[in-house]
């Protein structure tokens, strides 16, 4: 009986040993099929990308590590080598354009996200629609360079369509990206300004005005694998991610379409 009882009792032990192991082995191999990989980002799409990021590294264990800046920025960056898996535009034409230099690979590409431009000011008075332009009476108008950032493009274009780009040129600052446009006129260094719907979406406070859609050319803002995450798996989970349920729900809760 008391060889028995000891047989047991050597036996419990090595049970309750060997459950720490397996937790632990488990959680390596988790680890070890986990990846980072690396995703420049228009910066009109900081925040839904943030969102998405994070619900993806929940659901894969995955990480990705953005970077935000202006879409022709990018393009020099990824044909100068930059480190780059993924590349999120903010047109169209740049994702091509990688295709055609050979940086990217052709049959990833696809509009993840349809963008929305908004005259936007801190003054809750200020904006009240087209005629706020065409008043001009503010100092500053803050838009995106318009030769790198398509959000800038858009808004020179609404203000051709509106017949006030001439009288309105000697007012204009010009942010790098998007973003820094949006800080030109949260800081009130720009009275008004045009910036990204999703960049405004969740504010209560100022005046807005949602331009029309017919003052622009859509922003199409498109996505492509390039060639250097072309054997990252991760990577490509990621962009089929973005073609999901979880993600357009993330991107239209910002204010843009997915079509």
């Amino acid at each position: 009986m008391l060889l028995i009882g000891l047989v047991r009792h050597i036996t419990a032990k090595l049970h309750l040993s060997v459950v720490p192991a397996v937790l632990v082995a488990i959680s390596l191999a988790s680890v070890a099929h986990a990846a980072e990989f690396n995703v420049a980002v228009a910066a009109n799409f900081t925040d839904p990308a943030k969102e998405i990021a994070q619900q993806f590294q929940t659901k894969t264990g995955h990480k990705a590590i953005l970077s935000f800046g202006a879409t022709g920025q990018f393009y020099t960056q990824i044909t100068q080598a930059a480190p780059f898996h993924v590349f999120f535009s903010a047109d169209q034409s740049t994702p091509k354009k990688l295709v055609d230099d050979g940086l990217a690979v052709g049959d990833t590409l696809f509009t993840y996200a349809v963008g929305k431009i908004v005259l936007f000011s801190m003054n809750p008075k200020l904006v009240t629609g087209g005629q706020t332009l065409r008043d001009g009476k503010f100092n500053k108008i803050a838009i995106a360079n318009p030769t790198v950032a398509p959000y800038g493009e858009a808004a020179v274009e609404t203000m051709k369509a509106l017949g006030v780009y001439d009288a309105l040129t000697s007012k204009i600052v010009q942010g790098s990206n998007i973003a820094q446009t949006y800080q030109f006129v949260e800081t009130s260094n720009a009275e008004l300004g045009f910036v990204a719907l999703s960049q405004v979406i969740t504010r209560k406070d100022g005046s807005r005005w949602v331009v029309p859609a017919n003052l622009y050319t859509p922003i199409r803002q498109d996505a492509v694998l390039l060639k250097t995450g072309a054997s990252n798996e991760a990577a490509k989970s990621f962009l089929t991610f973005m073609k999901g349920p979880e993600a357009a729900a993330v991107i239209e809760k910002f204010g843009y379409g997915t079509k």
